[in-house]
């Protein structure tokens, strides 16, 4: 198969929504820890101080997620532009690079969700008790 400059170009959509849900994310928990911390500075909670430390964990992998979809991104442009100028072979592994960091990305995006889904598992088995 031939590598054509839309091929690249179709992941300019895919990567720019993936990076705005990741942004989303972020700044989702980056509202929590602000919250936290104001609770945790009134009653010094280790319960608090616990939830602080699995949302570091987790801002570490959205830091993460979008770096390798902001990599994925470049090499995409990397990719088209040595189409442009007709170095085929380079193109070819660029690309091949660019696909494995958007994956690498989605890994790690699922491996946040996961976390996620099992803090709030937490929470809701303690409001259970």
């Amino acid at each position: 198969m031939e590598l054509t400059l839309s091929i690249p170009a179709l992941l300019f959509p895919a990567i720019s929504l993936t990076m705005l849900a990741y942004n989303a994310r972020y700044l989702a928990i980056a509202a929590l820890i602000r919250q936290l911390h104001k609770k945790y500075q009134e009653t010094e909670s280790s319960a608090i101080a616990l939830q602080v430390r699995q949302l570091r964990k987790r801002l570490s992998i959205i830091k993460n997620m979008q770096a390798t979809a902001i990599f994925s991104f470049l090499l995409a442009v990397i990719t088209m532009s040595l189409i442009y100028i007709e170095q085929s072979l380079w193109a070819n592994l660029v690309f091949g690079a660019s696909l494995l960091s958007l994956m690498v990305s989605l890994v790690l995006s699922l491996v946040e969700v996961q976390l996620s889904t099992k803090a709030l598992s937490i929470q809701l088995g303690d409001m259970e008790k």
